[in-house]
């Protein structure tokens, strides 16, 4: 079950997103670290009912936030569509004793189909460039990569932005 996030859930949520650091990490993927995402960033996104957790068998194994705040660091991208109906998708993740079996598919189907249902014009998000993984699900799904951005305090290495045009 997809559903918003509780605050109390926290502890919970950071524990799915340092065993996915971890993960990545081992995997020399060097896109989540000490610095993002924080607590914080996830106590924000429950204040401002932005944050959806993946629930199953009563234990929260993913995480995908809904915005329609668009970051600064998206300012230079040619998007596809004006900067006035979209939906943001940051911090998805599926612990790794959940991956491969769909769940990640599941949230950005559910992402997307509340971004159809509220007549947002495109979903927009950004990904790890060296993350190839995350870069041909996402081109799997249709999602055009129009140009890169910068994260310095986590990687010298750029992220794809991609949009999906609904």
């Amino acid at each position: 079950m997809i559903r918003l996030a509780k605050k109390l859930e926290i502890d919970k949520i950071i524990a799915v997103i340092k065993a996915c650091a971890a993960f990545m990490i081992k995997n020399s993927i060097y896109q989540w670290n000490e610095h993002y995402p924080s607590k914080q960033a996830f106590l924000n996104d429950i204040a401002q009912g932005e944050l959806y957790v993946l629930e199953i068998d009563e234990r929260v194994v993913g995480t995908i936030v809904l915005t329609t705040h668009m970051d600064n660091e998206y300012v230079p991208i040619k998007w596809l569509t004006k900067n006035n109906a979209n939906l943001y998708i940051h911090r998805l993740s599926v612990h790794p004793e959940h991956q491969g079996k769909g769940y990640a598919q599941k949230m950005m189907s559910f992402a997307e189909s509340y971004a159809k249902e509220s007549k947002f014009a495109s979903v927009r998000l950004d990904t790890f460039s060296a993350n190839k993984r995350n870069v041909r699900f996402y081109e799997a799904r249709g999602y055009k990569r129009l140009g890169d951005i910068y994260f310095p305090k986590q990687s010298e290495q750029p992220f794809h932005c991609y949009e999906l045009v609904l």
